[in-house]
Order: structure tokens, then sequence, then C-alpha cells
């Protein structure tokens, strides 16, 4: 099964005081890379999340986004801290009194300090606000994985149809290369008696003479591994395993045959059939990047 790297998630949860909202994204990357972007309180624990998001990937680049929404609309994730407030206000009389002011302190006066303010969060979620979390990543995780999968399945369905276009050309190059053979065999002959001017013509040299050309014009063996490699492809595809960078191997592999063919070839026809079987190549080699 082919499952690309990118995809897009979102789930959400309710707890007793949150809701929990998560959106995770992904994009290709070597190995699996896992960020998260939370609240404190969440991102304490971060690593279980991190190991939750390694049981439904193995490459990409993912980022996980949680959102902790409150019920109380009228709720402010801040309170006062009293200790401060009343020191700062304290402070404050005391520099009017230095001054001789006649000015009284007021609230707006003690705003601009933020050190009144404390965060209104605790070092740690109840149980079932974490629960919460976890099952809002969790949802966002397989509805980003269901993407991953659709989109492989279109990944899967072109590498196999450019594997069909160069089996096919494949198979028309051996045809041709066959057919060659005996075509260069007249070729020689006609040409070394044009040379010599005569009938007269070494037949033992000319044979050698030939088998070395039949040997430079075959391909038979070039064509081979490259029908085993189109298989290994299939079979990749097909696996239940990340299969990415194995098909990129093959793919190399692959490349490596059809320019061992092209550099043998000396007929027009087979030489267009290298630059399809190229091209198909570098369009395979573009999803596998792609590609888990």
């Amino acid at each position: 099964m082919i499952l690309s790297m990118t995809g897009y998630g979102r789930g959400e949860a309710q707890g007793n005081a949150y809701t929990a909202i998560t959106e995770t994204r992904s994009v290709n990357n070597r190995f699996l890379e896992v960020s998260v972007r939370a609240p404190k309180v969440v991102s304490l624990r971060e690593q279980e999340l991190k190991d939750l998001a390694r049981k439904y990937l193995s490459r990409g680049k993912v980022n996980i986004t949680i959102t902790l929404e409150t019920a109380d609309e009228g709720a402010v994730p801040i309170k006062v801290n009293p200790p401060q407030a009343k020191a700062y206000y304290q402070l404050l009389n005391d520099l009017k009194k230095t001054l001789k002011l006649r000015e009284t302190v007021k609230i707006e006066h003690l705003l601009q300090f933020s050190e009144i303010f404390d965060a209104d969060s605790d070092d740690s979620l109840p149980d079932e606000e974490w629960d919460a979390v976890i099952r809002s990543v969790d949802e966002a995780l397989q509805q980003l994985q269901t993407m991953r999968q659709n989109e492989g399945a279109e990944l899967e369905n072109d590498m196999k149809q450019r594997l069909e276009n160069i089996a096919g050309a494949v198979d028309r190059i051996e045809v041709k290369s066959k057919e060659r053979i005996p075509e260069e065999r007249e070729r020689l002959r006609e040409r070394v008696h044009q040379l010599l001017h005569t009938d007269e013509v070494d037949e033992q040299r000319l044979e050698l003479e030939l088998v070395l050309l039949s040997d430079k014009l075959d391909v038979t063996e070039e064509c081979v591994r490259l029908r085993s490699h189109l298989k290994y492809f299939k079979d990749a595809i097909d696996s239940t395993d990340p299969s990415g960078r194995k098909l990129n191997f093959l793919m190399q592999e692959m490349h490596r045959e059809i320019n061992t063919i092209g550099s043998k070839a000396s007929d027009t026809e087979i030489s267009q059939l290298v630059v399809g079987m190229k091209e198909e190549i570098e369009r395979i080699r573009e999803q596998i990047q792609n590609i888990e």
C-alpha cells in the first residue's frame, strides 16, 4: 500500500472544562519529524503525543497544533496576584508622598504592572481533560492518515501506468534490436566490399566483427534486468510496509539499465523509446519523493 507523506487532519473532543481541538499537517521529509504546538499544560506531556503520532506515521514532517477552548465565554486565562497588587499599590502611595502629589492612586495606575496578574493555569491537566486532548489528537491523526492513503492511491495508479508504459517500450526495443542485427550484418558486408573494391572478403574476420557488433547491439540482458526491476517495483508498491526508500533504489537501478540501452542504441526508433522511458522514470522519481 502506497502512502503519501502530505495530508491534513482535524480532531475535536469535549472534556469537562475544555474542548480540545487538534489540527495535523504533514509534508515530505526523509525521516519522521514531529513538532507540537500547544498550551503549556499540554506541552508538558508532549512526548506522549509524539509517541501517538509514531503509531500512525513512519516518515514525514508532521505539525500538531492543539488549542483548548473553555465553555465559559466570560472566563479569562489570568487571575489577580493579591500580594503583588498590594505591594505595587503601597509603592505608588509611597512615591506619591515622596513627591508630595495630590493625585489619588487609581486602578489604571496599577494596570501598568503586569506582575499583578498570574496565568490562570496549573502545571498539569486533570485526567479527564488530558483524555479529551488525546482523543482529539487521535482523531486528527486518523483523518491525516486517511488523506495520505487516498493521495497514495492516486500516486500508485499513476506510477503503475507509467510502469506499463516502460514495459511496453522494453518489448518494442527488444524486438527492434533483434531485427537490427541481420540488417547491420548486411550493412557491414556491403561496406567491406566498398572499401576493398573486390568480392574477396575474409569471412572469418568478417564473422568476428559481426559477433562483436552483435554483442554491442544486443540489449537482451539489459531488458531482462529492467523487467526484473519493474516486477520488484510493482511488488514494493503492493507491499503493506513503507516502501519509499525501496522504490527510490529500484528507480535508480531502472534508470541505470535504460541509460545502458540508450548508449547501445544507434537506431532512431530505439533512441526515441529510450527518451520516452527516461521521461517516465523522471515523473516516477518526482512521485517517489512524496511516498512514505
